[in-house]
C-alpha cells in the first residue's frame, strides 16, 4: 500500500477528510487555546481586584510592640530581623512579595515650643528612623537628619512640609520632648526641625506606616493632642532606646500584584495560614490580603468547575461530530470496500486502507490547531496528553468507522425496528443507568470546586445522552399516528413525510444534537439564574435606590432628604452590628448572646421599596406593628429563636439600642434580611414605629432614598450636614468627631457584582457554550440531512417522475424533517433546562453573587428562544437538503444499485 495511493484516494475523498481536519483542528484548538485564555482572563480579573483594593490591603505587617530595652543597636536588631523574617516565609508567599520596609519608632511624647504655643496646640509627637526615606522623600528646605552620633546635640527631625504648615512649624523651629506625668512636664529634651521634605509619590508603600508620616492623626475628644510623626536619624533611635524610652519595630512586606500567580491563589492562601500560625510570639503579624484572595479563589474555582461541565458538553458534541463524519465517509465509500473484499482483501484491509489515510490527514490538522492555540495569550496549561489522546482517536475513528460499517449491498437503513435487538437495548440500558448513577452520586458526594472528577462531570453528557435514547425510542409512535390519520385524509405529501419521518433511522445524528443544543440551553439558563440571583443579592445590600451609612443623624435629616431635587420617599434605619441580647430586664442574665440589631419603619420600608422597584417582602409582623403596652414583636433569625427557646424565655428578651433597653418578642423568624450581610446568622429586627414614647429615642445610623437621577455628591452633602446637626444639638459630650458618610446605590452594587473578580471567566464560559452548542447544533443537523440524503433523492426522483411538483416537494421535504429537527431542539432545550436543577447546588455559583443563593427558574425567554432555534435550524437543514439535492442528477440517484 503505497503513500502516493493513499495521497490520491486523499484528493478523491478531499470533502470528506476536509471536513475531518477542519473537526480535528478545532478540537486540539480548543484544548490548547481554552486553558491560556481562561489563565488569561483569571489573571486580569484577579489584578483589578487587588487593584481595586488599597495597596496596603496586601501588605504583612510585622510588629514588636512596644517594649523598653537599653540596648544601644535597635536598629541593628530590627535589621536582622528584618531579612529573618523574610527567609522564614513560606517559598509561595516570599515569592510573591514585591516590596519591603522596615522602622523603628519611638512612641509619641508630648513637645512644647514657642511656634506651637503662638497657635495654642496641644501634640504628641512620634519619632520614626526609617532606611530608604531619604529616596523616597524630596526636600524642600534643610536637610535630612545627622547620622552621625554628637553628644549633647539636639534631636534633629524632619517633618512633611505640609504637616509642619498645619502645626505652625518650620525649619530651625525649637521644640522640647518630653513626658506629660501627674507631676508635669518632665524627662525633656531639645529637639529641632532641620528639615521639611515631600514624598515623591504619595502613593509608595513605605508612607503606609502606622502612625502616619503625611498626615496629622486628628484628636479623639476634646482635650486630646494631635499626633504627628516625624523622621529621625537610626542613631537617635539607639539614643533614646538607650535612655529607657519606649520604641516599636514595625516590618512591612507588600506582595506585588504580577507577582500572584491566579493558578496557585491555593498554595498562596495555604502559605499564608503556615505564616500565621508559625509567627513567632513575640510579634505581631497583621495581613488582609486572604479575604480578597479566598474570595477570588472561590470565584475562579466555581468558574472552572463549571467551564469543565460545559467543556464536557461541547467536546462530546465535536466527538460526537467526528464520528458521524467518519461513517458519513465510510458509507459513501461501501462499494469501494465491498469491491476491496471481492478482490481477496483482509476484513481489516478497508480499516488498514482508511488509516493510512487518516495519518496523511488528522496529524497535522491537529499540529496546526495546537500551533493556533498557543498563540492565544495566556499561560499555559499542562494539556498536551489530552491533545495527543484526542488526535489518536480522531485517527481511529475512520478505520473503526470502516469496519462497523457492513460492506455488502445495498440495504434498507431508513427503518426504526419495533423491537430492538437485545445489543441495542443492553446498551441503551446501560446508558441509562450510568446517568442515573452518576446523578445519584454528584447529588451526594458534591463537586469539589476547582477540580475535575472524569465520572462526575460527565453527568451532563449521560444525562443528554439517555434523554436523546429515550426521545429516539418515543417520537416514532406519535408519527406513526398521524401518519394513519394522514392515510385517510387527501393528498399524499402529509402521509409520506409523516411515514417517511416515522421511519428515519437517526440515532447517532440525534443524541449529537441534543447534546449541542443541551450544552447551549444549559448556559442560557445559568446565565439567567447567575443574572437574577445578583439582582437579589443588590436589592438585599441596597432595598432602594440609594442608601446614606454614617455615624448617627439627626431626626430631621429624613425630612431634608424628602426635600431635595428627583427624590420620591426616604426612611429611617438604625443598624447596630453587635448588641447584646439579654434574659432579664437589668441584663446581667447574658446567656443569649450577641446578634445585629436591625431598627426599621417597616411602613416607611415598604414604600421606599415600591418606589425604587426592589422586591422586598417585609414580614407582616412588621408591616402591622403599632406602639402599644407590652414587648415589641420582633423578627429574629432561627439562631436567635433557638437561643431563646433554650434559656426558657418564652421568645422574649431585653436589647440595649443607643442606650435605650427595649423589651422584645419572637413574632416571626427569617434566614436572612435586607441591609444586613448574606453570612449573618443572628439578627433582631424590631418596628421603629411601634417603639415605645420616652424622652430619648434613637436615631437613624442609616437612610434609604427612592428617586430618580440622584446625585451621590448631593447626598453626599445632605448625610454630612445630617451628622453635623445632631453633633450640634449637644447629645455628644467629648466630642468625637463624624466619618464622612458613605453613599450607595444600588446600580453601583449590582454592576460591581458583575465586573469584579472572576467574572471574565464565568462570561467567556457561558459565551462560549451556548454560541459554540448552537453553532455545533446545526453542524449536527446538517449531518442529520446528510445521512439520508441519498434515500430521500431516491424517494424526491421516483416521485418526480409520478408528476410530484416542485411545491409539493418542498411540503414534503418540511414535513419529514419537522418532527426530527423539533424532538432534537426539544430534547436538547428540557435537559439544558433540566441540567441546572441538577448541578446547581454544587457548581459554587453563590461566589458569583455575594453569597446570595443562586435559584435557577423557568425563563419565558427560553421558550422563545426555543422555537427561534427551532425554527432557524430547520430553515437551515431545508437549505441543506436543498443544495445537496442540486449536486444529485436524476438518473444518478436512480441508477441500478444505487445505495439508499
Amino acid at each position: 500500500m503505497s503513500i502516493g495511493a493513499a495521497v490520491r484516494r486523499v484528493r478523491a475523498y478531499g470533502g470528506q477528510f476536509l471536513l475531518l481536519a477542519v473537526l480535528t483542528l478545532v478540537v486540539t484548538l480548543l484544548v490548547s487555546g481554552v486553558p491560556r485564555l481562561v489563565n488569561r482572563l483569571a489573571e486580569q480579573g484577579l489584578r483589578a481586584q487587588l487593584n481595586s483594593e488599597p495597596a496596603a490591603r496586601r501588605d504583612l505587617s510585622y510588629t514588636s510592640g512596644i517594649v523598653t530595652t537599653s540596648t544601644t543597636s535597635v536598629m541593628g536588631g530590627a535589621r536582622g530581623q528584618f531579612e529573618a523574617v523574610a527567609e522564614q516565609m513560606p517559598p509561595q508567599v516570599r515569592s510573591a512579595v514585591a516590596e519591603r520596609w522596615y522602622s523603628v519608632d519611638a512612641t509619641p511624647a508630648r513637645v512644647i515650643g514657642p511656634d506651637l504655643k503662638a497657635r495654642n496646640l496641644l501634640v504628641d509627637l512620634g519619632l520614626r528612623a526609617m532606611p530608604g526615606v531619604r529616596e523616597a522623600g524630596t526636600l524642600v528646605e534643610g536637610t535630612w537628619p545627622s547620622e552621625t552620633y554628637v553628644p549633647d546635640r539636639p534631636t534633629e527631625v524632619a517633618l512633611d512640609a505640609d504637616v509642619a504648615r498645619k502645626l505652625n512649624l518650620r525649619t530651625g523651629s525649637q521644640l522640647q520632648i518630653g513626658k506629660v506625668t501627674q507631676t508635669g512636664f518632665t524627662d525633656a529634651s531639645p529637639l529641632v526641625v532641620v528639615g521639611l521634605f515631600r514624598p515623591a509619590d504619595r502613593a509608595d508603600g513605605i508612607w503606609d506606616g502606622l502612625p502616619p508620616l503625611l498626615r496629622i492623626t486628628e484628636p479623639l475628644g476634646d482635650g486630646e493632642p494631635f499626633i504627628a510623626v516625624g523622621v529621625v536619624a537610626g542613631v537617635t533611635i539607639d539614643k533614646r532606646a538607650a535612655a529607657g524610652w519606649p520604641v516599636r519595630s514595625d516590618w512591612r512586606y507588600r506582595l506585588g500584584v504580577d507577582r500572584i500567580d491566579a493558578r496557585q491563589l491555593d498554595e498562596l492562601i495555604d502559605g499564608l495560614q503556615q505564616l500565621q500560625r508559625g509567627t513567632s510570639p513575640a510579634l505581631t503579624l497583621t495581613q488582609g490580603v486572604d479575604v480578597p484572595l479566598r474570595a477570588f479563589a472561590a470565584q475562579v474555582n466555581a468558574a472552572r468547575t463549571l467551564l469543565a461541565v460545559i467543556s464536557a458538553g461541547v467536546l462530546a458534541t465535536l466527538a460526537g461530530l467526528i464520528v458521524l463524519a467518519a461513517i458519513l465517509a465510510a458509507r459513501r465509500r461501501r462499494a469501494e470496500f465491498a469491491l476491496l473484499r471481492a478482490r481477496g482483501g483482509a476484513a481489516t484491509a478497508g480499516a488498514r486502507r482508511s488509516l493510512a489515510e487518516s495519518l496523511l490527514v488528522v496529524p497535522i490538522a491537529a499540529v496546526l490547531g495546537w500551533w493556533l492555540g498557543t498563540l492565544v495569550p495566556g499561560a499555559p496549561d499542562p494539556t498536551v496528553p489530552y491533545a495527543v489522546a484526542a488526535t489518536v482517536l480522531v485517527t481511529l475513528a475512520l478505520p473503526l468507522a470502516t469496519l462497523a460499517v457492513p460492506a455488502g449491498g445495498a440495504a434498507r437503513s431508513d427503518l426504526v425496528r419495533v423491537r430492538p435487538s437485545a445489543r441495542r437495548l443492553t446498551v441503551e440500558v446501560f446508558l441509562l443507568l450510568l446517568a442515573g448513577l452518576a446523578t445519584v452520586l454528584l447529588r451526594r458526594r458534591g463537586l469539589t470546586l476547582g477540580e475535575v472528577d472524569p465520572l462526575l462531570v460527565s453527568v451532563p453528557v449521560l444525562f443528554a445522552v439517555g434523554a436523546a435514547v429515550l426521545a429516539l425510542r418515543a417520537y416514532p409512535w406519535p408519527l406513526l399516528l398521524v401518519s394513519r390519520l394522514a392515510a385517510r385524509t387527501r393528498g399524499s405529501v402529509t402521509f409520506l413525510g409523516t411515514a417517511r419521518a416515522g421511519r428515519s433511522a437517526v440515532a447517532a445524528p440525534l443524541v449529537v444534537v441534543v447534546l449541542a443544543i443541551g450544552t447551549a440551553a444549559f448556559c442560557a439558563v445559568v446565565a439567567a439564574g447567575v443574572d437574577a440571583s445578583r439582582d437579589r443579592a443588590a436589592e438585599q445590600a441596597v432595598p432602594a435606590d440609594a442608601l446614606i451609612r454614617g455615624e448617627r443623624f439627626a431626626p430631621d435629616t429624613v425630612d431634608e432628604l424628602g426635600r431635595l431635587p428627583g427624590v420620591r420617599a426616604a426612611t429611617r434605619v438604625l443598624n447596630e452590628p453587635a448588641d447584646r441580647l439579654a434574659a432579664d430586664e437589668v441584663g446581667t442574665d447574658a446567656r443569649v448572646g450577641q446578634a445585629a440589631v436591625l431598627l426599621v419603619d417597616a411602613p416607611g420600608l415598604v414604600t421606599v421599596a415600591r418606589e425604587s422597584g426592589a422586591d422586598l417582602p417585609v414580614p407582616s409582623a412588621l408591616r402591622t406593628a403599632r406602639a402599644e403596652p407590652g414587648p415589641l414583636p420582633a423578627v429574629v433569625s432561627p439562631a436567635v429563636a433557638a437561643d431563646l427557646a433554650r434559656v426558657g424565655r418564652d421568645g422574649s428578651a431585653f436589647v440595649s439600642v443607643q442606650g435605650q433597653r427595649y423589651e422584645f418578642r419572637v413574632a416571626d423568624t427569617a434566614e436572612s434580611f435586607p441591609l444586613l450581610p448574606a453570612n449573618t446568622s443572628r439578627f433582631v429586627i424590631l418596628p421603629w414605629q411601634a417603639l415605645p414614647a420616652r424622652n430619648t429615642t434613637p436615631v437613624p445610623t442609616s437612610l434609604l432614598l427612592a428617586g430618580d437621577r440622584l446625585d451621590a455628591e448631593v447626598l453626599r452633602q445632605a448625610g454630612d450636614q445630617g451628622q453635623s446637626r445632631y453633633q450640634s444639638t449637644g447629645a455628644v459630650t467629648g466630642r468625637e468627631r463624624p466619618l464622612g458618610v458613605t453613599v450607595v446605590t444600588r446600580a453601583d452594587v449590582r454592576r460591581e457584582l458583575g465586573d469584579g473578580g472572576a467574572n471574565g471567566v464565568l462570561a467567556f464560559g457561558f459565551v462560549a457554550g451556548a454560541v459554540g452548542g448552537t453553532v455545533l447544533g446545526l453542524l449536527a443537523i446538517a449531518f442529520t440531512v446528510l445521512a439520508g440524503a441519498r434515500a430521500r433523492g431516491q424517494v424526491l426522483s421516483r416521485l418526480r417522475t409520478l408528476g410530484l411538483s416542485r411545491r409539493q416537494w418542498r411540503g414534503l421535504l418540511l414535513v419529514e424533517l419537522t418532527p426530527l429537527v423539533g424532538v432534537s431542539v426539544l430534547t436538547g432545550a428540557l435537559v439544558g433546562a433540566v441540567l441546572p436543577l441538577l448541578l446547581n447546588p454544587v457548581l459554587g455559583l453563590s461566589a458569583f453573587t455575594s453569597g446570595m443563593p443562586v435559584r435557577v427558574a423557568f425563563e419565558p425567554g427560553l421558550v422563545a428562544a426555543v422555537l427561534a432555534l427551532g425554527a432557524v435550524a430547520l430553515g437551515f437543514a431545508v437549505a441543506v437538503e436543498a443544495l445537496n439535492n442540486r449536486r444529485l442528477r436524476l438518473g444518478e440517484v436512480l441508477r441500478l444499485g444505487e445505495e439508499s
